[in-house]
């Protein structure tokens, strides 16, 4: 008796095999990956892209190239949030499938009284479960778990973009950190030998003690200085490895100009290019999954059918006979009536708040367009004006000073004039390139140099 059940169960289950399920796992992978059946972990993904070499941080000098390269391929946010797609992936092949069947077992007519003692008069039922969802459920459900896919891929991009935007302000400061480290050093060279100097004229009674005096401090003062500027530098290098993963920095220097400037573009045309911004270009696919997701609530107003088919033995009459079942819940009290608000409102936040992240984008572009703008002016100004006007004051008062007409005092604030002039040109170079790269952020595109 016990086999016969066990092989009309088996049957059972043949039949109630949903072929629908593993076509849903099928047409998930393939519409995710687009690679049919087969995908990657990204660890795989990285080794079957055959056209891209492997980067290693170099122990020389690094360029711009090589550094955004080392960020995008090595940044640890990036590579575990790659995993976070796959999940999402994943998720989206698990809401394609069908539930499963379910087997159970039912004793009835035991351990009575008088015929009904024993088991004499035992029915034993064998049955299998099977939950249909309908209102198309499952294909619903798969969407919104696409969509979800799709919003993590651009959430990957954005943080690809922010990847992109830190490594490359880390450049930029690690290149005016050595500049300021050079123009630190000169300056500290003249103040050596400006207190050489003085200390052979207070020695030969030309000048009086209180010089050499004044001389020593700037010294000091330069010293200072360098050893700030020289910290400054190894600061910032490591904050540039630490975009690859890097403990410590391997590269000699960075190699690049801040020279390099072009006037920034009209803010009206910037401001038509933030839709390419994957930060505003997510809301379009955000808006698709709300919308998705409330016709899945819609359609959970739906009741689902379970099917029950199995078999009984009458122990009695030594026989076997198949039993069915269906159940439908009666929906009087729950008709999803909570869930398909929620799902409304969600869908008309996401629609402000669409409005409200492109108002942001705009305003942060503003101001940032500014910066750039101020900067660019402002460097213009001290490379044609003050920067040749100070260079021209120290070489006058430096051939004055040789020749006996003006003090070391004044030769010394000239010095450290034309020593503040070119930091500060180094400074404004530097937010230049700082507010560049923010503004191509926002617009979601980075220059190659």
């Amino acid at each position: 008796m016990v086999r016969n059940l066990c092989v009309i169960v088996s049957m059972l289950l043949l039949v109630s095999a949903n072929p629908l399920a593993a076509q849903g796992q099928r047409d998930t992978k393939k519409d995710l990956s687009g690679k049919g059946d087969q995908t990657y972990t990204p660890d795989e993904m990285k080794k079957a892209d055959s056209s891209s070499p492997s980067v290693e941080e170099t122990s020389g000098p690094l360029t711009f190239r090589q550094a955004i390269s080392l960020a995008l391929l090595k940044n640890p946010a990036l590579s575990a949030f790659a995993w976070e797609v796959r999940a999402k992936e994943a998720a989206a092949l698990q809401a394609g499938l069908y539930p499963n069947p379910s087997v159970g077992v039912e004793v009835e007519n035991v351990a009575g009284q008088g015929i009904y003692s024993g088991t004499n008069a035992a029915e034993t039922t064998l049955f299998l479960s099977q939950l249909f969802l309908l209102g198309g459920k499952i294909q619903k459900r798969r969407q919104v778990a696409l969509l979800d896919h799709d919003l993590a891929g651009w959430d990957y991009e954005s943080l690809r973009l922010n990847v992109l935007s830190q490594a490359s302000k880390s450049f930029i400061k690690v290149l005016a950190a050595q500049e300021r480290l050079v123009q630190a050093e000169q300056f500290l060279s003249i103040a050596e030998r400006s207190y050489g100097a003085v200390t052979d004229r207070v020695e030969s009674g030309k000048v009086s003690p209180i010089e050499e005096t004044r001389a020593s401090v700037a010294l000091y003062s330069a010293r200072v200085e360098q050893t700030t500027a020289s910290q400054e530098l190894e600061a910032s290098r490591k904050k540039l490895a630490a975009t690859w993963g890097g403990a410590a920095p391997a590269f000699s220097k960075a190699v690049g100009s801040l020279e390099v400037m072009d006037q920034p573009l009209p803010f009206e045309k910037l401001a038509n290019l933030i839709d390419q911004n994957p930060d505003l270009a997510r809301w379009t696919t955000e808006l698709e999954q709300r919308k998705a997701a409330l016709e899945l609530a819609r359609a959970k107003r739906i009741p689902d059918l379970t099917l029950n088919a199995g078999v009984r033995n009458l122990q009695e009459m030594n026989d076997n006979a198949f039993v069915f079942g269906l159940t439908i819940p009666i929906p009087v009290f729950d008709r999803n009536q909570g869930g398909i608000q929620e799902a409304a409102h969600e869908l008309n936040r996401a629609k402000d708040d669409k409005v409200s992240a492109r108002i942001q984008v705009l305003a942060v572009l503003a101001e940032s367009y500014q910066a750039l703008a101020a900067s660019y002016s402002a460097a213009k100004t001290l490379e044609e004006k003050i920067l040749p006007a100070a260079q021209k004051a120290l070489d006058a008062i430096d051939y004055g000073y040789k020749q006996g007409k003006f003090g070391f005092l004044e030769l010394l604030d000239t010095q450290r004039t034309l020593f503040q002039v070119r930091r500060q040109r180094i400074d404004t170079l530097s937010m230049y390139h700082l507010a560049r790269i923010e503004v191509e952020r926002l617009v979601g595109y980075f220059s190659k140099e």
